[in-house]
């Protein structure tokens, strides 16, 4: 795996920020606490969680990325939403009451594996946030909102070698691409495609497993940048 660091309260003004760093790959995600739902949940006693993913002009090669005008790239709406189940598996949504958290995430530089650092940074800004929250309401800390710990990690098989943590240039050749998500030892979503060609049931294990890993390793990045044990 690449080197991973999250720098937590790297923007100031939001409830909480975090700088994702897997290898080259950089991401701001930010989480803003609202003090409204969306229609649908108003009056109902309970809160949601929506997540924003965008590509800033500059973070990838081959000439300068286009901003999001009024019609969205459907990549990143695609990569927004599973932001946002991921996060949204994190936190008993009941618990915030009528309060909304929103995560932003803009990828300031690319090289592989941004939604798993968006998933993974996130985490760690909507749990700076919910410690802003814990203040607000007066309860016991983040722990009176969450479910547990996400984190989320890219593996592949590459030339014949499975890899975990893809940078662009091993994304770029795999056969097989997956993105897992997991809150603590259970899976939240698998993404996987064989690329070039058919994968075996045999090899789909040893991906799962192989990210297993790998996300224990982020659990523990993410719980260090935070200094929680």
């Amino acid at each position: 795996m690449r080197n991973i660091h999250f720098e937590i309260d790297y923007i100031k003004n939001p409830a909480g920020s975090c700088l994702a760093s897997f290898g080259d790959t950089r991401v701001i995600c930010t989480a803003t606490i609202e003090s409204k739902v969306p229609p649908f949940l108003e009056g109902k006693g309970t809160g949601w969680l929506t997540a924003e993913y965008a590509m800033l002009p500059g973070s990838t090669g081959g000439g300068r990325k286009r901003r999001d005008g009024a019609k969205r790239d459907g990549r990143g709406v695609e990569i927004s939403r599973l932001i946002g189940r991921s996060l949204r598996a994190a936190i008993d949504l009941a618990s915030l009451g009528e309060t909304s958290i929103v995560i932003d995430c803009d990828v300031l530089q690319a090289d592989g594996g941004t939604r798993t650092a968006a998933i993974s940074g996130g985490w760690v800004a909507l749990y700076r946030a919910l410690q802003k929250l814990a203040e607000i309401q007066g309860t016991s800390g983040p722990e009176a909102y969450l479910l547990g710990q996400v984190a989320a990690v890219s593996v592949g098989i590459v030339d014949g070698e499975l890899i975990c943590d893809l940078d662009y240039y091993h994304d770029s050749r795999a056969a097989v691409d997956m993105n897992v998500v997991m809150r603590d030892g259970s899976l939240v979503e698998v993404q996987g495609t064989g690329e070039k060609d058919v994968f075996e049931r045999e090899a789909l294990n040893r991906l799962l497993d192989s990210a297993e890993e790998g996300i224990a390793r982020i659990r523990q990045a993410q719980r260090g940048a935070l200094g929680i044990s």
